[in-house]
């Protein structure tokens, strides 16, 4: 409020305050406020008071963006994203024809809106904000164009960032096309269509969604393999899958005899879909095209144009260099995987014992690391076991578990001492000869007794314990002979523990990846463990594997899995 005879008393808002924007303010017919150069409210005028709400003492000093700018669904809207917000810091004239104030008792309105510069003072510039309450059919039929993906520049340029930012902060194929999907729809199409072109230059359909009352609904029945795509089709999707240009199309096109397979599904698209109006744009990574993306709007909705292309190709031009990025992350991860693969052994054959191993790249870091096992004969006739795992996550982590597990080997087989001689003396070799910063490790010797058992004695650097269970469902840990892990430079003696195993029990030898994890603590996992192996004593092996591996592993695990099983036999 601004004067006692316009606005009803509040002189002491206007204190300090020009005059003449108090005029201004009360001139106005509409509901009207002026903002400073920081976007907060300075002057309020009655009708707008009336109009949010809201009293003059609640909105003057407040930031206006953050007090009334809201979503058509009454969430804040980010100021990245809020047209009006944009046109004030550009400092020009701007109108805008739908969006919604929040207020003051809780309800949205909508209003048609006008900014303008203007002064508050002779040393102060701000800005007018006019706005009104439109009509239901200019709401209707503001809802109408947005609703058929009509965008503002200021949304255009909010979409692309966004684009720009969700899909370049992915390194995974399907997600980066998953949330293509989700940018697109509904804002510019009511469904989208993916086909992409896989390595083998296959095209795959991956992707059919409607966006449908808010929810986005996938039509696997037309995803699935596609035909090659023809050289010489001039049909829209093959252009756009050879990368020959971007097309704006409708199921008449394909309405006549096919020249292709490709046309052929193309055609059954539209009939299941009833898209009225298509733009189809190729997908481009660097060196070659990777596929397309098509959009498509039902009946009622505006049809295409070629102005429309313009934002798609920018769209599908960030889709393609963060597909090529995913793609590229994915071959070097799988050419880490398999080395870290080829670099773990065959387990032999020994009378008595059933063995399964598996090793299970981290989910969500560089899919290889540190993480191994082993299982190879004695000079003396025993059996060497061991598992281990090297500090990182990368191809250094792998290249530095196969030094630790060559250097095993070579030390095992010509020294017949204990298993601590063994481990303390690849200890120092790790310190002199090898580039491994540090390790943990259990390292064990297995022999046949002549009573049916077998004698297990072994030497534990820094590692989880082996986890025995017994025929009859007993699970404990073997916690003894447990020392410093490798690589910290302490000369002290390693013990040793022994154990004897009864025939029909299993061993289970595993990394910290199996237990640990950032949402529970290392003894939670143990228990997991322990309890689990318990229930699933009886299982034959590789079914006990892998559901030990289904039940314990921790879903928010981000480390890679070694695991080595043992069911013993009848020696011999």
């Amino acid at each position: 409020m601004f004067g006692p005879d316009e606005n009803g008393g509040a002189g002491e808002q206007a204190a300090g305050r020009p005059r003449e924007l108090d005029r201004m303010l009360s001139a106005l017919g509409g509901g009207a406020y002026v903002v400073d150069e920081q976007g907060r409210i300075v002057a309020v005028n009655a009708p707008a008071e009336r109009s949010l709400g809201r009293p003059a003492g609640e909105l003057v000093g407040c930031d206006a963006h953050d007090l009334l700018h809201r979503s058509a669904h009454g969430e804040p809207v980010p100021r990245a994203q809020c047209g009006m917000r944009q046109a004030f810091l550009s400092g020009h004239t701007a109108q805008g024809e739908l969006d919604w104030f929040l207020r003051g008792d809780g309800t949205l309105m909508p209003v048609a809106w006008l900014i303008t510069p203007c002064r508050i003072d002779e040393a102060q510039t701000g800005t007018l904000v006019v706005f009104h309450t439109p009509t239901l059919h200019d709401v209707s039929a503001a809802e109408h164009v947005k609703g058929a993906g009509q965008l503002t520049e200021l949304d255009r340029l909010a979409l692309l960032a966004e684009t720009t930012t969700q899909l370049t902060s992915t390194l995974s194929v399907d997600e980066a096309m998953r949330r293509l999907v989700a940018l697109v729809l509904p804002r510019l199409a009511d469904w989208a269509v993916i086909d992409q072109i896989t390595e083998r230059d296959e095209v795959w359909r991956t992707a059919v969604v409607h966006a449908q009352e808010g929810t986005l609904v996938h039509r696997t029945d037309l995803e699935g393999p596609m035909a090659p795509v023809p050289e010489a089709s001039t049909m829209p999707l093959s252009r756009a899958l050879r990368g020959v240009a971007s097309t704006v199309t409708d199921p008449r096109t394909y309405e006549r005899s096919p020249d292709s397979g490709i046309a052929v599904e193309q055609r059954r698209l539209f009939e299941s879909t009833g898209i009225q109006s298509a733009a189809i744009a190729p997908i481009r990574g660097l060196r070659q095209v990777l596929g397309a993306l098509t959009l498509g709007r039902d009946a009622g909705s505006r049809d295409f144009t070629a102005a429309d292309l313009t934002l798609l190709e920018d769209i599908t031009r960030r889709a393609g260099l963060a597909l090529d990025n995913a793609r590229l992350y994915e071959r070097q991860r799988k050419v880490a995987e398999t080395m870290q693969r080829y670099l773990l052994p065959q387990l032999p054959r020994v009378p008595g014992l059933q063995m399964t191993a598996r090793y299970l790249p981290a989910p969500d870091a560089s899919h290889v690391g540190g993480d191994w096992y082993d299982v190879f004969p004695l000079s003396d006739g025993g059996t060497a076991l061991a598992v281990g795992d090297v500090v990182g996550h990368d191809l250094e982590a792998a290249a530095g578990m196969a030094q630790i597990r060559n250097i095993l080997r070579a030390y095992a087989w010509a020294h017949e001492g204990p298993p601590s001689e063994i481990v303390q003396r690849v200890d120092q070799a790790i310190l002199r000869i090898t580039d491994v910063p540090m390790a943990t490790m259990t390292f064990a010797r297995m022999t046949a007794r002549d009573d049916g058992q077998w004698a297990l004695t072994w030497s534990n650097a820094g590692h989880p314990p082996p986890l025995l269970i017994t025929a009859e469902g007993l699970a404990r840990y073997l916690t003894g002979g447990h020392g410093l892990l490798l690589g910290t430079g302490t000369e002290q003696p390693r013990p040793d523990a022994s154990a004897l195993l009864p025939a029909g029990s299993t061993l289970v030898l595993y990394t910290d990846g199996l237990v640990e994890s950032p949402g529970h603590s290392i003894d939670q996992g143990l228990e997991q463990l322990r309890r689990h192996a318990a229930v699933l004593a009886r299982r034959p092996m590789e079914s006990f594997t892998d559901e030990l591996l289904r039940r314990v592993r921790p879903a928010e695990n981000d480390d890679d899995v070694a695991l080595l099983a043992l069911r013993l036999g009848a020696p011999g």
